[in-house]
C-alpha cells in the first residue's frame, strides 16, 4: 500500500513546492514573499522527509533538520529586517 501512496504524496508535494515558487516569484509584497518562503521550505522538509521514509535511509532525517533550524532563522532574520530596517544592531 505504501508503495502507491508515497510516490502520490511526493508528486502533490512537488508540486506544492513549485506553487510556492510561484507565489515567491509573483507575490504582490514583501510579506507574501515571505509567507511564499516559509510554505516553500516547510514543503521541503515535508518532501525530503517522505524521500526519507520512501528510501528508509535516515541521513535525509538530519538533512530535514537541518533546513528547518535554517529555515526558522532566516525567518526571524527576515521579519527583524521588514520591521526594523537592519538585522544586526
Amino acid at each position: 500500500m505504501l508503495g502507491y501512496v508515497i510516490p502520490l504524496c511526493l508528486v502533490m508535494l512537488g508540486l506544492a513546492l513549485l506553487l510556492a515558487v510561484l507565489r515567491l516569484i509573483e507575490g504582490p509584497s514583501l510579506p507574501d514573499r515571505v509567507l511564499a518562503l516559509d510554505t516553500l521550505y516547510i514543503n521541503a522538509i515535508g518532501l525530503i522527509v517522505l524521500f526519507g521514509i520512501w528510501r528508509g535511509s535516515e541521513l535525509f532525517f538530519e538533512i530535514a533538520l537541518l533546513i528547518a533550524v535554517l529555515g526558522f532563522v532566516s525567518t526571524v532574520a527576515v521579519a527583524k529586517y521588514m520591521l526594523r530596517g537592519d538585522i544586526i544592531e
